[in-house]
């Protein structure tokens, strides 16, 4: 999934499918809207594969993103603002602009490289 900074719009807008392991939502308010306090409740939950979120805060990158069987599907240029979620297959980058500064979401615990990833 990409979302692209421009394409935030007012509300609460979910572009994940409920049965997705990463449950993706962009926010848009005005000012003084109110949203209820809430605490998460304990749900056993069980993720078999890493899945990653980027926030593009500055610069660009190029992402080349990869089918479960390891054959390039797509490549896509992020900039300041654009966020991308990748829930299966793989993923490459390439920085693009100096000063590129991205902020990168994934589940863990963290099982180290040999456990948690394989390189194409």
């Amino acid at each position: 999934m990409i979302a692209r900074s421009e394409d935030w719009i007012e509300g609460l807008n979910v572009i994940s499918a409920d049965e997705d392991f990463q449950q993706v939502v962009f926010w848009g308010y005005q000012k003084d809207h109110k949203l209820p306090a809430h605490i998460h409740l304990d749900s056993p939950r069980q993720a078999l594969k890493t899945q990653e979120v980027i926030f593009i805060r500055q610069g660009r990158l190029r992402a080349d993103i990869f089918t479960a069987d390891e054959k390039l599907f797509a490549s896509v240029e992020l900039k300041a603002g654009d966020t991308a979620v990748f829930l299966n297959g793989g993923h490459g980058y390439e920085i693009l602009e100096d000063n590129t500064k991205v902020l990168e979401v994934k589940n863990g615990p963290y099982l180290g490289p040999e456990k948690d990833r394989r390189r194409i």
